[in-house]
């Protein structure tokens, strides 16, 4: 699997970020600058159906208790100096603590919820970069979804480590935290032939 890091004769900027081709995208964790093609059809339905399900009831209130403010592949600043840009496939925070966060600067507010979908040749980044910075970051929950084994995993931070709380797959009411208050037809993820 290929290295998705850049080498650069200086720290990585915000500038480098918009420098990069059309078809490509990039993040910068801990001072390195990660870039890697466009998501395809797969995990973009899947991120797509994942954020549907948890904006309506959580953001909107439609059937569910509101309260949320639900992001797909916003740019967040985790530290201005070593991190100013990561980009989760899906975000969710507390309207307690992000009122709007509708600018065009990165987000600065540490996500409540962060998920990753996971596809080639991303997954190894997704697994062994993201998920342990999004852990020290001190995020309280992260969702890892592999839309090839048809699986989501739930997991809560304990001290900075990812404690994994569940997986469900083909449930059609699934309780999945921290959004256990509507149950989610995860069935319904997965790009299957019948789909």
């Amino acid at each position: 699997m290929r290295d998705l890091s850049v080498r650069l004769p200086h720290p990585p900027t915000l500038a480098d970020l918009e420098a990069l081709p059309a078809h490509m995208r990039g993040e910068i964790i801990d001072g390195v600058l990660y870039t890697m093609r466009r998501p395809h059809g797969v995990h973009q339905h899947v991120v797509g159906a994942v954020c549907c399900d948890v904006h309506g009831p959580f953001e909107r209130g439609r059937g569910g208790p509101g309260g949320w403010r639900v992001l797909l592949t916003p740019g967040i600043s985790f530290d201005r100096e070593t991190s100013p840009e990561e980009s989760p496939d899906a975000v969710a925070w507390t309207r307690e603590r992000v009122r709007a966060p509708w600018s065009d600067a990165p987000i600065t507010v540490q996500p409540d919820w962060v998920c990753e979908v996971l596809e080639q040749p991303t997954r190894r980044h997704d697994l062994h970069t993201k998920r342990p910075f999004y852990a020290r970051m001190g995020v309280p929950w992260m969702w890892v979804v592999d839309p090839d084994a048809m699986l989501v995993t739930a997991h809560r931070n304990e001290g900075g480590l990812w404690v994994e709380v569940g997986v469900w797959g083909d449930e059609r009411d699934a309780r999945l935290p921290p959004f256990e208050a509507v149950p989610l037809d995860v069935a319904a993820w997965w790009v299957t032939e019948s789909a």
